[in-house]
């Protein structure tokens, strides 16, 4: 019966002859539902949350946006920003006006300037952690009400009218190289009266998520699927007749997280951005792949006895064979660094690595790696690696504690999945074993906030972590970084970068600080990411971002209408036909 039922979905579609090519939606046809597998679970869409794996970064770059974005040749152009001018530039006072386009949240209400102002001030109130933070540092006072020094409103952030921000700076910025940091995904927009209402799962339900992306969660399935919609409001104006496609053609995204085949007729999916590690090497000569900025890695607690000493941390680094590594994950570079090849030099579009040459080998030194453990007087010990349960990531950690063991260590792998909590969501352990720093060893996929490298390298230092001030204390003591790591000499480097605002100048400290955070190794670099992923013939015009994510607000599904129909045939077989597939 099921070779009747596949013939007739055939049939159907050599007989149908309506086309998706039409830009008018008829009738009660919203558009293509598109079926995929996008990437790994999330369990939380608040952009603002620590970037623990490529996931949530493909995710929410479908659900929101921000003033400007950096498009596939690493240019940065205006999304929500409208225009901007210069205000005040007169040697003591640097400031600009942004004026913003005119769009909707997922609710129907308009995006205004109070909502990035909200956002940017979250990312800097001293009793949050938030990684992103020190994006905002240019801003003037941003730091000092971070450091508790300042309020929250000495900020130089405010909204002049419903839809205008001003920004005024510490010094005279590099313009470009702020509105590069304005396409992080941590800087768009956020609802303060959604926030304040549902708390810290307001990101984790469907009730309670509003987005201003092209696409809004309508279902979320734990571990199984989420239905993206496009959003009913989108640049669309109420006043005038728009079609609906017109800024998002597809109407749906069913992601699934178990896959399928690339076959329409068959009824598995459209898109694979995740493939399996079992299907790697068979699709390795046809997936597209697209560099990540991004970079696996291994971040040792430092307030662990066993990894307090920077010659531990180079040792266990030393061991681990990353051209090996990159093999067993197939889509991956092996890391040379911490800065992936990505993010910027000295000018937009220029590569930090290439210039920055191999600051780590990429190759295993098991010599060198003993004698640093020698030396420290550290040759044994148990300890655990905190993991994802993810496949690649549990393959490698694999592999990583065969090596750490032969050093003469005992290693455990620690799978931390997820449990449900009181609110019916689900708590993601592995998350919040991270942001506690509740952890020996932790395996994650550092995603970088933005293409300068300040931004992932400065969070080491104890002023620029953004967990802010421990408001409880007498001397309100800074909360440094989550590993634990202080030192005063990166600390100063940092500072320095901070206050350089010529771009050639503050690059070469930004390299300096590389080499000293390579020489601590608070953070083992593993590799660097990747993102490979393969699509039926009957998609096109995908686009593709320099952060190296997928869009697919212009995306056609070819006589999507005869697919349509194939799938309203076999969803009206009989029940009888139904259980005898």
């Amino acid at each position: 019966m099921k070779t009747k039922v596949l013939s007739l979905l055939l049939a159907a579609l050599m007989l149908m002859t309506t086309l998706a090519s039409c830009t008018t939606l008829e009738g009660d046809d919203k558009g293509a539902i598109l079926d995929m597998h996008l990437t790994t679970e999330v369990f939380d869409f608040d952009p603002q949350l620590s970037m623990t794996d490529d996931a949530q970064l493909k995710y929410m770059s479908l659900m929101f946006e921000g003033l400007t974005r950096i498009n596939e040749k690493g240019e940065w152009e205006k999304a929500l920003m409208n225009n901007y001018k210069v205000e005040v530039d007169d040697g003591e006072k640097f400031s600009v006006l942004i004026d913003m386009n005119i769009t909707r949240w997922s609710d129907g209400r308009t995006v205004q300037a109070a909502d990035f102002i909200y956002s940017w001030k979250r990312l800097l109130d001293p009793d949050q952690k938030w990684e992103g933070a020190s994006l905002l540092y240019d801003i003037k006072n941003a730091k000092a009400a971070k450091m508790g020094d300042v309020s929250i409103d000495d900020i130089g952030i405010a909204a002049v009218d419903t839809y205008t921000i001003q920004v005024e700076f510490e010094s005279k910025v590099d313009l470009d190289g702020f509105f590069e940091k304005l396409s992080s995904i941590c800087l768009v927009p956020l609802r303060e009266d959604v926030i304040t209402r549902y708390g810290d799962t307001w990101a984790r339900k469907t009730t309670s998520i509003v987005t201003n992306g092209p696409f809004v969660p309508k279902e979320i399935i734990t571990g199984t699927s989420v239905r993206l919609e496009r959003s009913t409001y989108y640049y669309l104006d109420p006043e005038l007749e728009e079609h609906l496609d017109k800024y998002v053609i597809p109407y749906r995204l069913q992601t699934k997280y178990d896959g399928g085949d690339l076959s329409m007729a068959s009824g598995g999916i459209f898109y694979d951005g995740e493939l399996s590690l079992a299907d790697r090497a068979a699709y390795k000569d046809n997936a597209l792949v697209t560099d990540m900025m991004g970079t696996h890695t291994y971040m040792f607690n430092t307030t662990n006895k066993l990894f307090e000493k920077a010659e531990v941390r180079r040792a266990l680094s030393l061991a681990l064979d990353r051209n090996a590594i990159a093999q067993i994950v197939t889509f991956a570079k092996p890391a040379t660094g911490y800065v992936p090849y990505k993010v910027f030099d000295t000018a937009a579009g220029t590569s930090f690595r290439e210039v920055g040459g191999d600051v780590i080998s990429a190759s295993a030194n098991l010599s060198e790696a003993q004698s640093l453990l020698s030396a420290a007087g550290v040759t044994k010990g148990s300890f655990s690696i905190s993991v994802r349960n993810n496949e690649v990531d549990l393959a490698v950690a694999d592999y990583v504690k065969g090596v750490w063991e032969g050093l003469g260590f005992t290693v455990e792998v620690k799978v931390l999945g997820t449990k449900k909590n009181a609110e019916e969501t689900v708590d993601d352990l592995f998350q919040d074993a991270y942001e506690a720093g509740n952890f020996d060893v932790i395996a994650m996929d550092t995603m970088f906030l933005s293409a300068d490298a300040f931004g992932a390298l400065s969070q080491f230092a104890t002023a620029y972590s953004g967990n802010g001030v421990d408001m409880n204390s007498s001397t309100y003591d800074l909360y440094g970084h989550i590993s634990g790591y202080s030192n005063a000499d990166y600390d100063a480097l940092v500072d320095t970068a901070n206050t350089t605002y010529d771009r050639a100048a503050r690059t070469a400290i930004l390299h300096d600080m590389e080499k000293k955070l390579m020489e601590d190794m608070p953070v083992c670099p593993i590799f660097f990411l990747q993102d490979a992923y393969l699509f039926s013939d009957e998609l096109s015009d995908m686009v593709t971002d320099y952060y190296g994510v997928r869009h697919f607000n212009d995306t056609k599904l070819n006589d999507y209408m005869t697919y349509k129909a194939a799938t309203d045939t076999a969803e009206a077989a009989t029940p009888a036909e139904a259980a005898a597939e």
